[in-house]
């Protein structure tokens, strides 16, 4: 590199494909599947995330490609290649990525089980008596179910399900009305499961046998097609555009808008085909005309197309031993189960760190609120909470009890859009003022507000998140949650629901950075005085932890601190387009991502200051739609404590040589080298030991 195009930071080579780098960011999931460190079931669940995730992947990033390309949108990102040589890059990557994904369940995972008793029948080892078994299976309970489909001008090729698992089937002879039959279409209805488990009589005593449903509608489709014979059977799977198109300009309810296009989002432009690898390539083509796909976004599949599904056999094993270990989730000492969360507040601010300390305190803190007589409100921003959520059984129960609870639900949070509809319906019918956030610009705060009045004055107690308001993610996903009765941090939270709901300007923030006005130009800020001081020789270090480093400015603002001498820690879970270890560029920046038993997702700042530390944490991500298109904060840990315990914590993640995957320039990761003679160091396995309890 030239030192011409070292200093011009607008270069494209200075930057990684944000959709190839997401990629990468599966790659490393599926090879947590061939770690022999990791339980054998939980292997086999790694790879069938790494299949979800690839779903997801083409049914919004890949999805949106072709649909820029379609409308003449310019692809711009920072790397500067087109939609059209994006796609071929990821054909490319997401074909080597599948058929890694298929090796390592059959020639690994599928071996493994089976030394451990756990066998997924094919139907060349089916006994007689498997045979008898799911022949009545499939006549009392898949057959009933069924409707195939033979083609004909009166029965064109159907639109098929998102996702949903299909067979072509090839026919030889005449149908009921005397005509030759060419290919039929069978639907496997959702209801049906994909994983069959043999009954325990026909298994030896802690021994699972398992047959997917897609060997047992093989063995036995004939009997749908009574007189007719079967040339072939091949399985096969549409993926389609999932993200919803709404213009929120124009809709004048969005609530409605949203719940009217949920029904659509099973049937959006096709994107990938999953066939059967034995498919005779003129079925192949049939199928991909009919779906109007290109070749390369055909898939052939050694196995079953809907790999995800392979989920349930970990929950059907009851094998303790080939799962991680359980734990009880810890709560600070000064949260205990009796304690009143605001007398506590009142003393000290609390940091909880999920899942290795209980989402609970967070449930209790609203609980105590709708039961409180001095809370006067609540308010509460809700991005993801699940279906069955206690939070919003705690605020339907404030809002019934006539206190004031005010909730920001953001029905736009991709793929809990559903269960964001019905949250808000069942506030409002309790009473809540329910609003959904601003045109334009999604809620992604994590925010929590409770105005109690106390000696005849209101007093605020804020709980500020990196993550969801969710029981459940709180279980696998790291995230900070910070607990404070800071008046001016309480005045900041107060003055940005009075703006989600009025939409007017509000004061200047005593603490909080806030997206989409002043977070991006602050952590520029911060990260530009990390410079200013390592230029004059003082002290100078960034650490960073955060899913994705996207946008432009802040990896030019890295790219400067690393030239000026500027320690720089990138801890990165995904996506990170910048380019570490380049001479004379970014030789200051390291870049790691840690992959383990939970999905890192907390987000943290570390700045040196010259000696006088600042962590912040926040809901954003590097990324340009959170720092200049959503409503995010970020929120200064001040406490000298708290501050101490999160800079422990960014340390050990740093430290880390069990879990953790090095960034190299070129966009491909390593795991990190550890010295065999050092000791074995997983950020995650020490935070569970020191806050959690194991049994």
């Amino acid at each position: 590199m030239t030192e011409q195009n070292a200093l011009d930071l607008n270069n494209p080579a200075l930057y990684i494909n944000r959709e190839l780098s997401l990629l990468e960011f599966n790659w490393r999931v599926l090879q947590q599947a061939l770690d022999p460190n990791v339980p054998l079931l939980e292997r086999l669940n790694y790879l069938c995330i790494s299949s979800t995730n690839l779903d997801e992947f083409f049914e919004v990033r890949v999805a949106g490609l072709i649909q820029q390309i379609e409308i003449g949108d310019p692809y711009i990102e920072s790397d500067q290649i087109t939609a059209q040589e994006c796609l071929k890059l990821i054909n490319q990557r997401a074909h080597e990525l599948v058929e890694e994904q298929y090796r390592v369940l059959n020639d690994v995972l599928l071996p493994e089980l089976d030394q451990e008793s756990i066998q997924v029948l094919p139907r060349a080892q089916w006994t007689d008596e498997h045979n008898a078994w799911l022949k009545d299976y499939f006549q009392e309970e898949i057959l009933p179910i069924l409707s195939p489909m033979g083609l004909d001008s009166a029965h064109p090729f159907p639109r098929l399900l998102n996702k949903s698992l299909n067979f072509i089937v090839s026919l030889v002879g005449k149908d009921a009305f005397g005509r030759d039959r060419g290919y039929a279409i069978l639907q496997a209805p959702r209801a049906l499961p994909r994983v069959i488990q043999l009954p325990p009589e026909m298994v030896a005593e802690g021994e699972y046998k398992f047959v997917f449903l897609s060997s047992i509608i093989h063995a036995f489709a004939e009997d749908l097609f009574f007189g007719m014979k079967i040339k072939g059977c091949f399985q096969f799977r549409v993926t389609r555009n999932s993200d919803l198109a709404i213009d929120t300009e124009e809709t004048s309810d969005l609530l409605a808008t949203i719940a009217d296009e949920l029904t659509q989002r099973n049937y959006g432009d096709e994107v990938r085909l999953e066939i059967a690898h034995n498919c005779p390539e003129d079925m192949v083509e049939f199928l991909r005309n009919e779906c109007a796909m290109e070749r390369d976004n055909v898939y052939l599949v050694n196995g079953p197309v809907n790999l995800s599904r392979i989920q349930t056999v970990c929950s059907l094993v009851d094998r303790p031993d080939l799962k991680f270990r359980p734990f009880t989730q810890g709560r600070p000492s000064g949260l205990s189960l009796d304690v009143d969360i605001f007398d506590a507040l009142r003393k000290q601010d609390m940091l909880l760190h999920h899942p290795y300390q209980s989402f609970t305190p967070i449930i209790d803190m609203i609980r105590q609120a709708a039961a409180d007589s001095s809370v006067l409100a609540i308010k509460q921003t809700l991005y993801r909470t699940g279906a069955k959520s206690p939070i919003v059984d705690a605020l339907v129960t404030a809002a019934q009890a006539g206190k004031e609870v005010t909730v920001v639900v953001e029905l736009r949070a991709r793929f809990d859009e559903e269960a964001n509809v019905a949250l808000a319906s069942r506030l409002q019918e309790a009473g809540a003022h329910v609003v959904y956030g601003i045109v334009g610009y999604k809620t992604h705060a994590k925010m929590l507000l409770i105005l109690r009045r106390e000696n005849g004055k209101l007093r605020r107690y804020v709980h500020l998140g990196t993550g969801n308001y969710h029981r459940s993610t709180s279980r696998i996903y790291t995230d900070y949650g910070l607990l404070t009765s800071d008046k001016q941090i309480g005045e900041d939270v107060n003055n940005l629901f009075i703006q989600l709901t009025s939409l007017g300007k509000i004061p200047q923030m005593h603490k909080l950075l806030h997206a989409p006005f002043t977070l991006h130009e602050g952590l520029l800020a911060k990260i530009e005085r990390e410079i200013q001081s390592a230029k004059a020789g003082k002290p100078a270090r960034i650490i960073v932890k955060v899913n994705a480093v996207v946008e432009q400015e802040m990896i030019q603002a890295f790219y400067r601190a690393s030239m000026a001498g500027v320690k720089v820690d990138l801890i990165v879970r995904g996506i990170c387009c910048l380019k570490p270890g380049v001479e004379g560029l970014s030789d200051n920046i390291q870049v790691r991502s840690i992959i383990g038993r939970f999905l890192e997702h907390t987000r943290v700042f570390y700045f040196e200051n010259q000696g006088s530390p600042e962590i912040w944490a926040g809901s954003a991500d590097l990324m340009k739609r959170n720092l200049l298109r959503r409503v995010e904060t970020c929120f200064p840990i001040e406490s000298k404590k708290l501050r101490n315990r999160i800079l422990e914590d960014l340390e050990l993640y740093l430290s880390d040589n069990s879990q953790a995957w090095i960034l190299n320039a070129d966009g491909r990761y390593h795991r990190v080298d550890k010295d065999e003679s050092a000791p074995q160091i997983s950020a995650q396995t020490t935070l569970l030991e020191q806050m959690a309890k194991s049994f």
